[in-house]
């Protein structure tokens, strides 16, 4: 094997090793997602607590990488990464012998701040080892794997449904917690040196945050970025009672629908790699917001004249496939001058989707579990105002 291609194995090795690290947060989303009509019953329980249980783990998800993403700037990306995973298991155990829907829900908010670290550190460690059209395409590379999350969790939380109860699958989470700290430990190399760190001092890390919400074009890329994605956790919080109330599919059929949507993602991101060498990521961001806007509309189109499952389907698929193009894209425009601040830039790429999440999960249920209207209105709102915001600070800081 020469040297080349030695070099080529050993990034996609570490594209694969990342990716796992990043498949932590869909995971804890969506394992549980056909389990909500059990639990619900189980603790005697409506839809929307149930669904506020996701809202609550969308913002530990949030919230902790605002936290861990500063850290890894300041000690490393290891030491908060092996803190975080043995959290992680800690958490999911808990969550699974919850005794109530308020402890559950309080549980799932210390699971998903756990998990933040894998997000918010391996895109960090991305940044640390490459930049411009190499950084798009280990991240889409990241993706790739990162992607398969939402493909495999529904399927594989419908799997543990089929010989345990709703239970089972946060022991399966603690258990994917252990195998992830062995990585940390064993595998992992650390990617921010001693001289490259920032200060721990807490009054400047709050500068950095300043600083980077003063520069007006990432922020219009990370609110993008983030509105659209919160239209995806409508998506996730929706369609578990849309899929299996409304149309009547089982758990496993629901899975099949559901893992279609990583495909997409994939889809998504995999143009995004391939295709920035000849088109600007820019350009291509652009493509997916106007894709997001265009399927959300036939979306809501769909879901007022209570059309059959399949073109509700086509049309998420196609929704869900820009959400990879967008993420995709809009990660390394507004990565590429931050070299230093990687971390505190991942942490705030990474907060507002799960906090725009948090606050738009909960809606598609407000209508009751027999409609799905709210789940159209709320992509094609999502859509709209991202496209907006992108205009507004994007194209006019140029």
């Amino acid at each position: 094997m020469n040297k080349s291609t030695s070099s080529r194995w050993s990034v996609i090795g570490l594209a694969l090793l990342l990716g796992v690290f990043s498949t932590l947060g869909p995971f804890t989303i969506d394992m549980y997602l056909p389990a909500f009509p059990e639990i619900a019953k189980d603790f005697g329980t409506n839809a929307s607590l149930v669904q506020f249980s996701l809202t609550a783990c969308l913002l530990g998800l949030g919230i902790g990488q605002l936290i861990v993403g500063p850290l890894s700037d300041a000690y490393g990306r290891r030491r908060p990464l092996l803190i975080a995973m043995i959290g992680y298991v800690v958490f999911s155990l808990a969550c699974a012998y919850s005794p109530n829907i308020g402890m559950l829900i309080a549980f799932r908010f210390a699971q998903g701040f756990a998990a933040s670290a894998g997000i918010v550190i391996s895109r960090a460690m991305a940044r640390d080892l490459y930049s411009g059209h190499e950084l798009t395409k280990f991240f889409s590379m990241l993706l790739l794997v990162g992607n398969l999350g939402p493909l495999v969790a529904p399927i594989a939380g419908s799997g543990v449904l089929t010989f345990s109860t709703w239970p089972g699958v946060f022991v399966s989470l603690a258990i994917l917690g252990v195998f992830l700290y062995v990585m940390t430990q064993f595998r992992l190399k650390e990617t921010n040196p001693p001289e490259r760190r920032v200060s721990p001092n807490f009054k400047e890390q709050l500068r950095n945050y300043g600083m980077l919400l003063r520069d007006r074009k990432f922020v219009g890329y990370m609110l993008a970025q983030g509105i659209m994605t919160a239209g995806v956790f409508a998506y996730v919080a929706g369609t578990p009672f849309i899929y299996q109330n409304i149309y009547g599919v089982t758990p496993a059929v629901f899975s099949i629908l559901f893992a279609s949507n990583g495909v997409s993602l994939i889809i998504g991101s995999q143009i995004v790699g391939r295709m920035s060498h000849r088109i600007s990521e820019q350009k291509l961001l652009l493509v997916g917001l106007w894709l997001a806007l265009i399927s959300s509309i036939v979306v809501v189109g769909v879901t007022i004249v209570e059309g059959p499952l399949f073109a509700l389907v086509a049309p998420l698929f196609v929704f869900v496939c820009s959400i990879g193009i967008t993420s995709t894209a809009s990660f390394p425009l507004a990565m590429e001058s931050q070299a230093k601040n990687a971390g505190s830039a991942a942490a705030l790429l990474g907060l507002i989707p799960f906090v725009l999440g948090a606050l738009v999960a909960p809606v598609v249920g407000i209508a009751g579990e027999d409609t799905a209207v709210p789940l159209g209105i709320t992509l094609m709102a999502t859509s709209l105002v991202a496209l907006g915001t992108y205009f507004l600070l994007v194209k006019k800081a140029e």
